[in-house]
């Protein structure tokens, strides 16, 4: 099978509490050819109401209650994936977890794809120090709304997009 490279998908969780299925928001960036041909962001429904993270992202129930579950959630954006080669993700282990434990919890296939992490990517690249997701994005220029899916996952993109550029390969 012949690797396009160019064709991916960014993804980005925000999670209510410590739980991994506990997503409460995913964004994704689809990545064809080279560039971004679509960008989505959607709130879901974590399996309970115990939220301790809306200090990082600013979510709490009430934002959450009547949204629909990771399931309903996959099952809308899932077929965007199709011809994805990878996800890429900033600090990979974590989302590949949240994707991971949302999957179990729904009784939904994992999509087993390989994951790309954009912290190993900035530091290989261009050797960024610290590499949170908001340095890097200063570094090369990237607009950033942090802790926000849709923005994180655009930016997750951008990087991989700029890595392309300088003869980065997965």
């Amino acid at each position: 099978m012949t690797r396009r490279t160019r064709d991916f998908a960014a993804i980005d969780f925000e999670t209510a509490n410590q739980s991994r299925n506990s997503a409460c928001a995913v964004g994704l960036a689809i990545v064809r050819n080279g560039r971004i041909a679509d960008l989505r962001s959607r709130l879901i429904r974590p399996p309970n109401s115990h939220f301790s993270n809306t200090r990082v992202h600013g979510l709490e129930w009430e934002d959450v209650r009547d949204e629909p579950a990771f399931g309903e959630v996959w099952r809308d954006i899932s077929p965007l994936l199709e011809g994805s080669d990878f996800f890429a993700a900033h600090n990979a282990p974590f989302d590949r977890s949240v994707l991971g434990a949302c999957c179990a919890t729904s009784g939904i296939p994992n999509p087993g794809r390989e994951f790309v992490c954009t912290i190993q990517v900035a530091r290989r690249v261009w050797d960024i120090r610290p590499t949170r997701l908001p340095d890097v994005c200063e570094y090369l220029s990237i607009p950033l709304t942090h802790h926000e899916a849709g923005s994180d996952a655009e930016a997750c993109a951008r990087i991989v997009l700029a890595a392309f550029e300088q003869g980065w390969k997965p």
